[in-house]
């Protein structure tokens, strides 16, 4: 067994969620991608801004390297944003702004991560003052979770839209099975819960 690059094993991780994210959304229309698929309104392309904002904020701000490069988007930098403005998309940002602005974050990241240690602190400005401290290491492995949370998210939403299921284009992390195998299994599943419903 070879020693590993511990910068590089993180960001390889969080490479697989950003590309997960953003397979999501591919073959689909304005309306799918952005259609509240949950009681609180989880959406596609509204993932996809979110966590844009994330690595923003934490690889950005953070360290003192704050974004310059087209105008700051105002749901993230304005303090009087609505609630949730990262969340979802208004009529007036297309689907190419969004993602356009993910991998522009993207490069804004790795640009940070390869430029500093992982011992590296920086002060988390939203954070309370008597914690905002935190080294790259830590805001490294904090987003990477928020980014596979999300990645889960879309997985899920993408499911209710159209049945498309898997981790990315080449990692289908689904057991073999047809539209019918499926069916089958969620009978059962949906029989299962029934008879212990009944018994509880």
């Amino acid at each position: 067994m070879t020693a590993s690059d511990p910068k590089a094993d993180l960001l390889r991780y969080l490479q697989e969620a950003r590309d997960a994210l953003l397979w999501k959304l591919e073959g689909l229309s304005e309306y799918d991608v952005r259609r509240p698929l949950t009681p609180t309104g989880t959406n596609l392309l509204g993932l996809v801004k979110h966590t844009a904002g994330v690595e923003l904020g934490y690889f950005g701000d953070t360290f003192g390297r704050p974004y310059f490069g087209e105008n700051p988007p105002p749901w993230w930098y304005t303090q009087d944003a609505e609630p949730n403005a990262d969340m979802w998309a208004t009529p007036d940002e297309s689907r190419e702004d969004i993602t356009g602005l993910y991998r522009r974050a993207w490069e804004h990241a790795d640009g940070t991560i390869a430029a500093l240690p992982l011992d590296a602190v920086g002060r988390v400005p939203w954070w309370p003052e008597e914690r905002r401290e935190a080294t790259l290491h830590h805001l490294l492995v904090r987003v990477i979770a928020d980014s596979s949370r999300h990645a889960g998210h879309a997985d899920i939403v993408r499911e209710l839209i159209d049945g498309s299921v898997g981790l990315t284009p080449d990692k289908g992390s689904m057991p073999p099975g047809d539209r019918a195998v499926w069916e089958a299994h969620h009978r059962r599943l949906e029989e299962a819960a029934s008879q212990a419903g009944a018994a509880g």
